[in-house]
């Protein structure tokens, strides 16, 4: 199923649920059968308990009758005690039976439980993108609503009007250039005329921009359960979230049962490693820390020591982004990687540049300078719940090839969510379709 089959599934509901009724009923049906089960066991039990109570009497009668009589009667005893026991030990059989009868329910029962959270886990996830994304949802599609409510004719005029808009909505000049001429062709071909008919194509073609430029095999966080440790480095401006987003990561790993270390190297902005520090506290964290001032790659290089000694699984790097000039930033982020891979040639496992999402077109330019340096292994868009400006992902999906992993679309730890494209378009352009 292609992504645009997906998003169409989710925003229409073309999902296949079972009834409440259904599963009221076949939850009652499941009660019954355990009750039945229940009864027939304490049945079975009863049995046993007066088979047992015959073979007492019988016993002391045998004490107070003769010796010749209690030779006679012991005999007549040994006789029925085969099947006194074959009948007590059939009773204990179908009494574990009926238990096991009662806990293949109960584990039917639990199976069924699990499906719906597993499914409201999923709606949780759309819920979050939705909400995260509600600014540039209203944002975007109030301008595309209001632009084809106006509409008369499909002709160059509508196309260069909806370039204009999709460059307005942070979509990127270059990419919105390609776009407006894969639209003409496919308006064309599709015979859309109607305004309707145009939301779909129009949607249809943003979210190919997804499609086209993914990979699955890196659209997720590295990670190597045999590296100790996996190591990423976060670099990015000042006031893009780096610190924040290595907080809320750690925590998450954290509660994953992964031993987690951080790395203040970021020694040169005031108050930057007080703040991993109080994200440690607040995580259960430990953080590598430095003089004041000192040589953040020498931090850097103490943090892989001690996460190597402790075999952890993950160490979190929090750099600098700002130095006296751009050129220094970008000769210490040089420093930075050349300390981590003499010491782990196969690390990092990422080098993720974090962007404030409410920058628009800005973020772009970021990221091809960072990428010239670094060689960036994916993105982080941090703010976009208080942003109108989510279609920065468009152009930077199509013109740097770089998957955007993580998003942030919210204030909250869990609010830093994995990069899913299905999702995204969905609270970006759930209101257009």
């Amino acid at each position: 199923m292609g992504l645009f089959d997906r998003i169409k599934k989710s925003l229409f509901g073309q999902k296949d649920e079972e009834k409440p009724e259904e599963v009221k009923a076949d939850q009652e049906e499941a009660v019954e059968a355990e009750n039945e089960s229940v009864e027939e066991s304490t049945e079975t039990t009863e049995t046993s308990e007066e088979a047992v109570a015959e073979k007492a009497e019988a016993e002391e009668t045998v004490e107070e009758e003769s010796t010749e009589e209690t030779e006679v009667a012991k005999e007549a005893v040994e006789e029925e005690k085969p099947e006194t026991t074959e009948t007590a030990e059939e009773a204990v059989e179908e009494t574990e039976t009926a238990e096991e009868a009662v806990e293949e329910e109960k584990t039917e029962a639990e199976e069924e439980t699990t499906e719906p959270a597993e499914e409201s886990t999923e709606e949780k996830t759309t819920e979050l993108y939705e909400k995260g994304l509600e600014k540039s949802n209203k944002g975007f599609g109030a301008r595309l609503n209001a632009f084809l409510a106006k509409f008369r004719t499909v002709d160059e005029d509508f196309f260069d009007d909806l370039e204009e808009l999709l460059i307005e909505s942070d979509v990127g000049y270059e990419t919105s250039e390609e776009l407006t001429d894969q639209l003409r062709e496919e308006a064309k071909l599709q015979k859309a005329k109607s305004r309707d008919d145009l939301k779909r194509v129009i949607v249809q073609k943003l979210v190919e921009v997804y499609d086209e430029n993914a990979d699955s095999e890196n659209e997720k966080l590295a990670y190597d359960p045999n590296a100790k440790p996996n190591v990423y480095l976060f670099v990015g401006v000042n006031g893009a979230g780096k610190t924040t987003t290595v907080g809320k990561l750690a925590k998450r790993f954290h509660d994953q049962g992964k031993k987690v270390l951080l790395v203040a190297a970021d020694t040169f902005r005031a108050g930057a490693v007080e703040q991993l520090v109080e994200w440690g506290k607040r995580t259960g964290v430990p953080v590598v820390t430095g003089p004041d001032k000192a040589d953040p790659a020498a931090v850097v290089y103490d943090g892989l020591e001690r996460a190597i000694a402790e075999e952890a699984d993950y160490l979190l790097v929090d750099t600098a982004g700002r130095l006296q000039n751009k050129v220094n930033l970008m000769n210490e982020l040089e420093k930075i990687q050349r300390t981590i891979k003499k010491r782990l040639p196969d690390q990092p496992a990422e080098t993720l540049l974090v962007l404030d999402g409410s920058t628009g077109q800005n973020a772009l330019l970021q990221a091809k300078d960072f990428n010239k340096t670094t060689k960036l292994s994916g993105l982080v868009l941090t703010k976009l719940d208080g942003s109108s400006k989510g279609g920065v992902v468009l152009s930077i999906r199509h013109e740097m090839k770089l998957p955007v992993k993580l998003v942030g679309l919210g204030e909250k730890a869990e609010d830093l969510a994995d990069f899913d494209a299905a999702n995204y378009a969905v609270g970006l352009f759930h209101d257009l379709l």
